[in-house]
């Protein structure tokens, strides 16, 4: 436990993170929102941003994102040089209503818009990348990225989904072999290995070429593997949650941010980033949108990191 709390201080390994910013739409049985700030970068740097005061986003967006959607970046810290704006353009939209159950969703409308011709410009300025997070892009972004890099950083985080399994398996599975750790959740770990036990699903996975597996389960937790050893963290029951949406890549971004500030790859210290991870995506489905992990407090991930570590606390008795 002293351990864990040990890593709230601030730590300048570089942290470059490329996904989707975009504007959604969200409805839910709590209620409804009109156009508001989301997409994966937007959560995971976020996310990253308190762990980590390096953070770098690669992105892009129309001229309807104006200079105080901006402003939430810079206001925790965010380097936005790789932050594309074009002019004349509409910016990514998702349009979503989620079930009762809060665990289906029907989209109402995606609007590619700047994101159909995407082109991920590395800044001079983040070639220093030593933790790199590739959000849900297509494999061949994410690809380009890595390449565009002039030396490997020294983790790479892949996050993706059931659609490019669908419609890009073989891309997807080179770009496997470039990374270090891949992210999905537990129907997509099925899909990509045809193995209906995730043990069976983790090795397969591990063998296409990542060193790691994290297999997220929702309100069920999550599992970290890699070639023999297994993790299960818990997720933290709530009594309410509002809004699901970003709570992947909320988790993505605390995970990889916490692993830039204690600076060292290994088991063990995934297995503490996945709790971070675990936490700050708790706080995401609270209310609509970024509006809560925008406005932590230290002392509230201190505090909700304590929650988990009771959670999963027990004694054996002989």
């Amino acid at each position: 436990m002293q351990y864990l709390l040990k890593v709230f201080f601030k730590y300048f390994m570089s942290l470059v993170i490329i996904g989707t910013v975009a504007f959604d739409a969200i409805e839910t049985p709590f209620g409804k929102t009109d156009k508001i700030v989301g997409g994966a970068a937007t959560y995971a740097s976020l996310a990253a941003s308190y762990f980590c005061d390096n953070v770098k986003i690669v992105g892009v967006v129309g001229d309807d994102f104006n200079e105080e959607d901006i402003k939430e970046f810079k206001n925790h810290g965010i380097d936005v040089e790789g932050l594309q704006i074009k002019e004349g353009e509409k910016s990514f939209f998702w349009a979503g209503k989620y079930h009762n159950d809060m665990n289906s969703r029907d989209t109402l409308a995606t609007e590619l818009n700047v994101l159909a011709d995407f082109d991920p410009i590395i800044p001079e300025s983040y070639q220093d990348c030593e933790y790199l997070l590739l959000g849900n892009l297509t494999p061949q972004i994410q690809q380009t990225t890595i390449k565009r890099m002039k030396s490997r950083p020294k983790l790479i985080v892949l996050d993706t989904m059931n659609f490019w399994m669908d419609v890009a398996m073989g891309d997807l599975k080179e770009t496997l072999t470039m990374i270090d750790v891949l992210t999905i959740n537990d129907a997509e770990a099925r899909q990509l290995s045809g193995e209906y036990s995730l043990v069976k699903a983790a090795k397969k996975i591990i063998a296409m070429g990542p060193k790691y597996l994290i297999i997220k389960k929702g309100e069920h937790g999550a599992l970290l593997f890699d070639e023999d050893r297994v993790f299960s963290a818990p997720a933290l029951p709530l009594a309410e949650v509002f809004d699901p949406t970003g709570a992947g890549d909320t988790f993505a971004g605390g995970f990889i941010g916490y692993m830039a500030k204690v600076g060292s790859v290994n088991f063990n210290n995934m297995k503490n980033a996945i709790i971070f991870g675990s936490a700050l995506a708790s706080f995401c489905v609270e209310k609509f949108g970024t509006e809560k992990i925008k406005n932590l407090t230290q002392e509230e991930i201190k505090s909700r990191i304590k929650e988990f570590v009771t959670l999963s606390s027990f004694v054996l008795e002989a």
